[in-house]
């Protein structure tokens, strides 16, 4: 098993959103914002080779969206998508499968395009693009709270291109890496967990946005049943402590990875480590 973790981009989005009902006083002494309330966020990616497939989970906003919307999310940095894949020996027709963590538009945008004649088209047209299908059809037929996060021009090329998997429980994808469901954040929310090197790592995507949203209570503002959340992360935290899972963040801009420990105040994250230190510490 090969894998590979890269930036596709930055964005910024109100502090306060990302913290719930936790105080500013708590949450800006760990993750800092600017003059306008706004915190940076990463749109990591991570690849897996094994077993003669190439999976990529997640492939960020994507550059089909207008001037207006782009300015909406302050983007800014990262290696961008097909460039960073290139930096890793990876052509997009070489990807044969998408695993979306779920629909929202800054995890799934750029798995389609527009092409020169803007006709919607499938970045990856090798892949199986797999979603749940709860997350699917929470995301056709959204919510008034989620609809601004799922944008039709996302998701219909998928089907529509006869490219869409639906994954319709928890289970293994292929040899390592196991797909884990969730719905507080979202109905039907992927996490996967890769076994490599005797150790499990987790991408933990939307349930654990950053290190600092370990403590139980740390639940965004965005998540649609909060409560939910509050037990999957309890019963997670302990499963993964158990287990001594590592963590893989994807908007985290700080830190990459950490693993978990006991404090006296509950279980929290160690501190932060890049994914090539996660690399080493794996030889």
């Amino acid at each position: 098993m090969k894998i590979s973790f890269f930036n596709i981009s930055n964005f910024k989005v109100d502090g306060g959103a990302m913290f719930g009902v936790v105080p500013k006083v708590l949450w800006n002494r760990v993750y800092p914002s600017d003059a306008n309330n706004l915190i940076p966020l990463s749109l990591k990616s991570l690849v897996v080779e094994v077993n003669g497939r190439v999976v990529l989970f997640d492939n960020g906003i994507g550059n089909k969206q207008d001037e207006k919307f782009m300015s909406h999310v302050y983007a800014f940095g990262g290696e961008g998508l097909i460039e960073g894949l290139a930096q890793r020996g990876y052509k997009p027709t070489d990807i044969t499968d998408v695993v979306l963590t779920h629909l929202h538009y800054d995890h799934c945008g750029g798995g389609v395009y527009r092409d020169s004649e803007g006709n919607l088209k499938l970045t990856f047209p090798n892949a199986r693009y797999h979603v749940s299908r709860a997350q699917w059809e929470w995301a056709i037929k959204p919510n008034s709270r989620e609809a601004d996060a799922y944008l039709p021009e996302n998701l219909l090329p998928m089907r529509d291109l006869g490219a869409l998997n639906l994954v319709e429980a928890e289970g293994e994808l292929l040899p390592g890496i196991e797909l884990r469901l969730f719905d507080g954040h979202t109905r039907g929310q992927i996490i996967p967990i890769i076994s490599y090197r005797g150790r499990e790592l987790v991408f933990v995507a939307d349930l654990f946005p950053f290190r600092s949203h370990i403590p139980l209570p740390w639940i965004m503002s965005y998540d649609v049943e909060p409560l939910v959340t509050l037990k999957e992360k309890e019963a997670f935290l302990k499963e993964s402590l158990e287990g001594k899972y590592i963590y893989i963040y994807q908007h985290d801009y700080f830190a990459d990875c950490s693993e978990l420990q006991l404090s006296p105040k509950g279980i929290r994250a160690t501190d932060g480590f890049t994914f090539e230190e996660l690399l080493e510490k794996l030889k």
